[in-house]
């Protein structure tokens, strides 16, 4: 598994319009090449009178699986240029649709690969981008005296906290990274005392936004 990866935050949409023409890009998270199949065709179910549906998606940690798809386009023009922009993004498990209802001006083949490029770009502005992290959840069950100095310095921290469960004693939640699961236990342990018990949990991938301002 690998330890982070960027892919898109959820569904997003987003029409521009270039010579009379539209340009409107769907953009879904897909883990699977079924996935991404089943997303293309929803879309050119939805787009049925369109004039064309092109496609691209980037699927696997090493990028194993990659597609693009003119639909009747000029070869090169729209698939390609849609999964040169997933890559130059850096996404992983993203699919990307550009419908275009033609407006009746012919762009040529430079003004295509133009068009759906910046197409694919906006609509993955639109769906936002987000960093996944590979975490371990470690929960920390301390005494309540204990409670307001771990919380404020968890807080004031880079590391998350998950959840806070206040039984007999008080169990923290956190997403630890997984190369920091010692760090923390050891960060833990000399904030209480030693007055704490440290358990890990299961391995998760957590999210956070990404600026679309940032170059990935």
């Amino acid at each position: 598994m690998l330890s982070r990866y960027y892919t898109v935050k959820a569904y997003g949409e987003h029409e521009i319009n270039i010579q009379k023409s539209r340009f409107i890009a769907h953009v879904q998270r897909a883990e699977s090449e079924q996935e991404a199949q089943e997303f293309i065709q929803n879309i050119k179910k939805r787009h049925w009178n369109a004039t064309h549906n092109c496609s691209a998606y980037l699927i696997g940690e090493n990028d194993q699986i990659q597609k693009a798809n003119d639909d009747g386009e000029p070869s090169g023009t729209a698939g390609v240029p849609i999964l040169e922009v997933l890559k130059k993004r850096n996404l992983k498990d993203t699919v990307v649709v550009v419908t275009r209802y033609f407006g009746g001006i012919k762009l040529g083949a430079g003004g295509l690969i133009r068009a759906y490029g910046k197409a694919a770009s906006e609509g993955l502005d639109a769906a936002g981008i987000v960093e996944r992290r590979l975490t371990q959840i470690i929960h920390v069950q301390i005494d309540y005296t204990w409670l307001g100095k771990l919380e404020k310095e968890l807080r004031a921290s880079d590391y998350k906290i998950k959840e806070i469960h206040y039984l007999d004693t008080v169990e923290v939640e956190t997403y630890v990274d997984d190369n920091k699961v010692q760090a923390f236990t050891d960060w833990v342990i000399e904030l209480t005392n030693g007055q704490c018990v440290i358990t890990q949990g299961e391995t998760v991938y957590l999210e956070e936004e990404h600026s679309k301002n940032v170059s990935l």
